[in-house]
């Protein structure tokens, strides 16, 4: 069971997602908070779903501190500050709008360790790199910012995990990056993505 917290100051978005979350199979919400200093106190989660535009201390200011202790999904309705989410520690991006199914995908991703970001920013965060990456690399570095892990990357690219593993690698080194989520923010700061 994933334990959920949810941080949003709007009283309507932590309500829907409440009750959208409630019931669904592998999630518990086991927090409803208004502001990133009520979440701070006694935090037990696994997930943490944050809006970045907080009263007080922000969302972005709030992201390395909860990140120790859960995975931190942003939800938000703006997407300029992807690259500096992750930076900060957020293992996890969407943008509010986002179909239930996909928060849920969002949820189970970074709960198990992976990055997830929105389809709709990853599409437009990835671009061409012709000097650094090769074009399946490329074609990898999109897959890994849309949340995809080694094994969804190698049955969509009809590779083998172990190769799609290697590629992952390559992407890591070749960016200097430590994690799949670093190595996205990292790209799309030099605009490779």
């Amino acid at each position: 069971m994933t334990r959920v917290v949810i941080v949003d100051d709007h009283p309507i978005v932590r309500e829907g997602l409440v009750a959208a979350l409630e019931g669904k199979s592998g999630v518990e919400v086991v927090g409803v908070f208004s502001t990133a200093e009520d979440t701070l106190s006694g935090l037990s989660a696994d997930v943490v779903i944050l809006d970045l535009e907080l009263p007080r201390m922000s969302g972005l200011d709030a992201i390395p501190l909860l990140s120790r202790s859960a995975a931190v999904l942003v939800l938000s309705a703006y997407g300029e500050n992807v690259e500096e989410a992750i930076r900060a520690g957020a293992k996890g991006y969407l943008l509010k709008g986002a179909p239930l199914e996909e928060i849920e995908r969002a949820i189970a991703t970074v709960a198990g360790g992976e990055s997830y970001i929105d389809p709709r920013l990853a599409s437009r965060l990835v671009t061409r790199s012709p000097e650094r990456l090769s074009e399946r690399e490329r074609e990898v570095l999109r897959l890994v910012a849309g949340g995809q892990s080694n094994k969804q990357i190698a049955a969509k690219l009809r590779i083998s995990e172990r190769t799609a593993k290697f590629h992952v690698t390559a992407i890591l080194n070749k960016l200097g990056a430590e994690n799949r989520a670093q190595a996205v923010a990292i790209a799309a700061e030099k605009r490779l993505l």
